[in-house]
């Protein structure tokens, strides 16, 4: 049987800055840096982070300008350009859409999975809805499904289940908690684009 390949990146932290962290660094608000690398459970994370943005009056276009000043990690361009030349390159990400949109343009535009914002008429980010819990892993093993061979790499901690689920993966840049956990598991971390294409390129 002939197989497809595929390969599934995060994008935050991999592909691009963390939005919070830059957002935190534009508004001076430490709490806003804490990130899935910190905090494992989703829901936890965005609650906190709605409550913050309420209690500072914060709204979407506050974060939207922000993201406006960031650009993808350097390289990250010319990887995905590579990755896109040999196969699929999909973007499976817990950001939103109303955030995302301005980066995959600067990143040529590949294909990409994520989330929705709830948002108040003012502007206001009262809630966050989800395209399916625990969606990468879903998103994996929905293209398996198909007969697609994958590999997936992402650097924290909801990027586990789809490199788990994957047929080959890696972590990328991960904090040292995460690599050290994940290395009894028996999964690789590498901290370059070069590397990572390589690890790609035996996969393929």
């Amino acid at each position: 049987m002939l197989f497809m390949n595929a390969v599934c990146l995060d994008l935050e932290g991999v592909l691009v800055p963390e939005i919070w962290i830059a957002f935190a660094d534009a508004v001076g608000i430490d709490e806003f840096r804490r990130t899935t690398r910190d905090e494992p459970d989703y829901d936890k994370l965005m609650r906190f982070r709605i409550g913050l943005l309420k209690e500072h009056g914060l709204k979407l276009h506050d974060i939207q300008k922000t993201i406006e000043g960031i650009s993808p990690l350097y390289g990250a361009l010319e990887f995905t350009d590579e990755v896109r030349e040999r196969t699929q390159l999909i973007i499976l990400s817990d950001t939103y859409e109303e955030f995302a949109k301005p980066l995959m343009a600067k990143l040529n535009y590949p294909t990409l999975f994520c989330n929705n914002l709830a948002t108040a008429e003012d502007g206001s980010i009262v809630g966050y809805k989800l395209r399916q819990r625990d969606g990468k892993r879903h998103a994996v093993a929905a293209l398996k499904s198909l007969n697609i061979r994958v590999f997936a790499a992402g650097d924290s901690f909801n990027d586990l289940s789809m490199i788990h689920e994957a047929d080959a993966g890696c972590l990328f840049c991960a904090p040292y908690s995460i690599k050290e956990q994940e290395a009894k598991n028996g999964v690789p971390c590498v901290d370059t684009y070069g590397e990572l294409l390589e690890k790609i390129s035996v996969f393929l």
